[in-house]
């Protein structure tokens, strides 16, 4: 009798799965996606899908939709109530219409109602290493906490998905096809062709991560190069990389905020790439100032950040900001430049490199994607899960222009003199 009423609660089950289903989505609306069932029954009508959403048991709806949101559906992902088989930076799109689509209050009460009939499946919901943070927010020690939780993870898992040099931030395409080790070599150049940075100068790369740019900077430009960071694994292998190329007399990293940097440090040149994510909106005049004090007259800095459109507000609560980037904060391009004007930069040269951070996050899943068992090995099936989805959605939101990266060029203007080449045509030479 329990066998034969356990069946007929999963034939229930499926009946109601394909029942909301069919509300949700609209009988003929399939476009480029199927869905397929925990027993093989597969929804919709598209022959050759783009990607497969794989409901792994009966209440899998009901997890993913009775209270949606982003962060329910990535929580949802993670802890394997479905998966996306296939293209999964498409699938976000699907994601975007089905949490902005306003729906009347009669349908609204229809899908809730399946999903009320639908068994709630209690399952695992840990996530290793996972842990709230303490302290006042952007306090020292917070921001340490913060950094070390995203960033020290084991060196062997970002290079499943990074470049040999271990960049960990937006690559430079000359074409879509480059391969990424080169785009990364581009991008590193780049930055210092926009610096102008000369031999001898003493250059700061606040946010340095496994200190790439600060080797690229003493190689090939002959600069004396400090890199600063919050993460000692991150300090750990970048100095034991300057040691190898033989730079420990012009290279160096240390673990430290940049806010401790002494008064009396002076750079010609500072550089700031993906780390401005980390410092909170309100904290902005506070990092700029501090960059603008360890500047020379006539120093420039370049501002390397994440900043989302002025136009995009996002709707409840954040996967990212729990479970990847906690206290992240990507405030809109204005508010970063009303923040450096107001700490006397002069604003010299904006940039926005939306479709290369695209293309960088796509070629990161597809790498992360390949080596998904060494990367489990490594770390756990929720972490690849967490990453996998994290830069798939970040791939889709700088692909549909909800998020943007800018390199900001900010001068410290000498006695209203600027000293700086009247065009670019050197950065691109």
């Amino acid at each position: 009798m329990a066998l034969r009423e356990k069946t007929w609660h999963r034939q229930d089950a499926l009946h109601q799965s394909i029942s909301f289903l069919d509300l949700l989505f609209g009988y003929d609306s399939t476009d480029n996606y199927q869905v397929r069932l925990w027993d093989g029954t597969v929804w919709g009508k598209a022959r050759e899908p783009q990607f497969t959403l794989v409901l792994n048991h009966p209440g899998a709806l009901r997890s993913m939709f009775l209270s949606p949101s982003q962060l329910t559906l990535g929580e949802a992902f993670i802890f394997r109530d479905f998966d996306v088989e296939g293209d999964i930076e498409a699938a976000f799109w699907l994601a975007d219409r089905l949490l902005n689509t306003q729906r009347g209050l009669a349908e609204s009460l229809r899908l809730r109602a399946i999903l009320a009939k639908l068994p709630s499946e209690l399952r695992p919901r840990a996530v290793p290493r996972y842990g709230q943070l303490r302290g006042s927010q952007h306090s020292r020690e917070r921001d340490r906490q913060a950094v070390r939780y995203h960033y020290d993870l084991p060196p062997e898992f970002f290079s499943l998905f990074l470049d040999t040099r271990m960049v960990y931030s937006c690559a430079y395409f000359v074409s879509p096809d480059i391969e990424l080790e080169i785009a990364q070599q581009s991008k590193l150049d780049y930055i210092c062709r926009k610096l102008r940075l000369r031999p001898g100068e003493r250059f700061l790369d606040i946010g340095c991560g496994w200190g790439a740019l600060i080797v690229w900077a003493a190689e090939h430009y002959g600069v004396r190069s400090l890199g600063i960071t919050l993460s000692p694994t991150q300090a750990q292998v970048a100095n034991d990389r300057i040691r190898a190329a033989r730079l420990s007399d012009r290279c160096q990293v240390m673990i430290c905020d940049y806010r401790e940097l002494s008064p009396a440090t002076e750079f010609d040149k500072i550089a700031s790439v993906g780390m401005v994510e980390h410092v909170g909106e309100a904290h902005l005049p506070e990092y700029f100032s501090s960059a603008y004090r360890l500047l020379r007259p006539g120093g420039v800095f370049l501002n390397h950040g994440i900043a989302r459109a002025a136009t995009y507000h996002r709707e409840g609560p954040s996967f990212i900001d729990k479970y990847v980037f906690p206290d992240g904060d990507l405030p809109p391009i204005n508010v970063m430049l009303r923040a450096a004007e107001d700490n006397r930069f002069e604003v010299r040269d904006v940039e926005n490199l939306r479709d290369h951070y695209a293309l960088t996050l796509h070629n990161w899943v597809k790498r992360l994607e390949q080596n998904a068992a060494d990367a489990v090995r490594i770390t756990d099936d929720v972490t690849y899960r967490i990453w996998r989805l994290y830069m798939a959605g970040s791939a889709h939101w700088f692909r549909s222009g909800k998020l943007n990266i800018f390199q900001s060029l900010l001068l410290k203007a000498e006695d209203g003199e600027s000293h700086l080449p009247l065009t670019r045509k050197d950065w691109y030479q």
